[in-house]
Formats: C-alpha cells, structure tokens, sequence
C-alpha cells in the first residue's frame, strides 16, 4: 500500500464520482452546448453570488486568465514572493501577459493592506502601472495557512480607492472555508475573479472555474479559446465536479485534522527544526542542520509513504481525501522509529 502525500492532486474518482461521469449529459461546450458543464458553471457562480463562471482545464489556466483579463502589456501585478502565480506556473504572468511583479515578503504567504499600500507604484512614467492585486487562500507554501476575512476586506477597500482589480487564487479556498467556518458568498463579495480548484482538495481528476461578472467572463472565455483551453464533449468531467460540489466539501475537517495529527508527530522529532502551524490539509516541516530533505523523502519511500521535498531542508505532506485514518496512524508509527 502506498500512502501518497506528495500533493492533493494525486487523488482518483471513487465510485459515486465515477457513476456520475459515466452518466453525464454532454454537448459541445466550446459552442456553450454542454448540459453538464453549463450546470457546473451556473451551481459554482450561484454559489458564491457572483455573475457568472468558466470551467477550465487547470487552476493555472484560470489564474493566468484572469489576470490578462486584468491587465495590460507593462503592467504590474502585486502578490506575495510565494505565490503560485509566480512560482509555479511556468512565468507565465510574463509570458502570456507581458506584466511584471512587484513581490511582497508576507507572512506565510499572506500579505496586508499596509503591504499592499507601499507596494502600489506611484503615477510616475518611469515606473510600470499597478492594474492588480493577487492573493491565495489558502497559502501552498505557507503550509496551507489562511487570510482573517477582515484583512481581504481592507485590501479590497484599498483596492477600490486605488482602481485596481483584486483576484483570488482560491485553489485550496474550500480547505479555508471549512477551517475558518466562512462562506463562499463572503468571498464572492470580496474579490473581481476568483479561481477555485476541482482536482484538489475536491479530489476530481481535472477542472478549475474561474468566476467573476459576466463581461469579465465573456473576455475570459475568448482568452481560454486562445491559451487553447476550449473542450468539445467535458461534460464527463464536470459532472465531476458537480458530485465534488455536493458531497466532497464537509469532509474537508476530516483531512485538517488528520493534518494536525501528523503535525504534531513530526513536532516531536529531534530531527525536525520547526513544523509551520497545520491549519489545513498542509504539513511543511524543515529539518535541522545536517539534515537532507530529499533523504527523508527518500527514507520515507522505502516504506511507501511519498512526500515532496520542497527545499534542501524543507518537506511537504498533504493530507487529501484518498489518506484514510489508518495510513495517518501507519505513517506516525513509522515516524516514530525514526
């Protein structure tokens, strides 16, 4: 048996997701004639109150859509030095957008209001215009660590005075709303775009959506056909999602708490400098001096148990819907010999 905790995108359809896809209702959704896509757009933009929603293939796609639609070529995007949109996913704030990025030291991954200020470049022509604001809830790199709502409420305020657009990489936002008890509406209330993840902690095999006001998604739609993201008969998939929608959200505390749980036996470790506090799904841990992170992992392997070394000295576990409590239990007692 392998425990896999190497991310929340190596889970597979169970039964009732996979009787859903088999059954789906399919159209040709680039002519906007797929039944089951159309409903997965409708069902996630009623959720969060917001106009209208486009599925895609990737949350990468949906980020990197949203902000061309925010943008122009010399622009300038603000988000924190860890973000996904900047780390992972290929340079493609540059590369599809022709925009730079004016990165921001948070706090695990989280940025303020304050930061955001001193970020904002003045009216100068020497200096690249600010069009748009980035956050990510929850964080990746700051080990699944979530933004106090009130905190986005002032960075949207500022965001209004200043004219800039506000967009959410939500990839993990369901992980949030769960540990936080918060609602998608209050999300949808706050931010311009936002993308949200199917394929991860929902555990469908592909799709993101990307949500905002129906003139933002119409550009959006044309931008999707351009990045080559238009799909004919992906019904099958988003029926995926729609059974994701309805059964895979609650069942996220289940996930936290087997997070804390791995958390805390890591934290006992003499081998383990420090573990980010698991408020999600994510464990990061670094390791003390003269301690390899890819070693570990290598370690861990032997007993089957995958994780994913994302510094020399730094691992990342997450905990995801195919992680039973017995592989939880298997991997603390295998820990323990360590």
């Amino acid at each position: 048996m392998i425990i896999d905790y190497r991310s929340d995108t190596v889970t597979r359809p169970g039964p009732g997701m996979l009787a859903a896809m088999s059954t789906a209702k399919v159209g040709d959704d680039v002519f906007g004639e797929d039944p089951s896509i159309n409903e997965l757009e409708q069902m996630t933009a009623t959720l969060f109150g917001m106009e209208a929603a486009l599925f895609c293939p990737s949350g990468t796609m949906t980020n990197q859509i949203a902000i061309k639609c925010h943008t122009q070529p010399g622009d300038e995007v603000i988000c924190d030095e860890s973000s996904h949109v900047y780390q992972y996913e290929g340079g493609g704030i540059a590369f599809n957008s022709g925009a730079s990025v004016k990165l921001i030291q948070g706090n695990l991954g989280r940025i303020t209001a304050e930061q955001v200020a001193t970020a904002i470049q003045p009216d100068d022509v020497h200096r690249p215009h600010t069009s748009l604001v980035s956050l990510e809830n929850t964080s990746n790199r700051g080990g699944g660590s979530c933004y106090e709502l009130e905190e986005i409420k002032k960075i949207q305020a500022l965001c209004r005075e200043k004219g800039l657009a506000f967009h959410l990489d939500g990839a993990r936002l369901w992980n949030a709303m769960v540990a936080r008890n918060e609602s998608a509406i209050q999300y949808g209330a706050a931010f311009d775009s936002i993308s949200v993840c199917l394929s991860k902690s929902l555990g469908c095999p592909v799709g993101s959506l990307l949500l905002g006001k129906k003139t933002l998604i119409q550009k959006a739609r044309r931008i999707r056909k351009v990045f080559g993201g238009g799909m004919r008969q992906a019904g099958f998939l988003a029926a995926a999602g729609i059974y994701a929608l309805q059964n895979n959200i609650s069942r996220l505390a289940e996930d936290h708490q087997h997070a804390k749980l791995l958390a805390a036996a890591l934290a006992e470790k003499s081998f383990v400098k420090m573990v980010l506090p698991a408020e999600t799904n994510i464990i990061i841990f670094e390791l003390q001096e003269g301690h390899s992170a890819p070693d570990l992992v290598a370690r861990l392997k032997e007993s089957n148990i995958y994780g994913y070394a994302i510094a020399p000295n730094r691992v990342r576990l997450v905990v995801h819907l195919d992680i039973t409590a017995a592989m939880i239990q298997q991997t603390i007692d295998t820990i323990k010999k360590y």
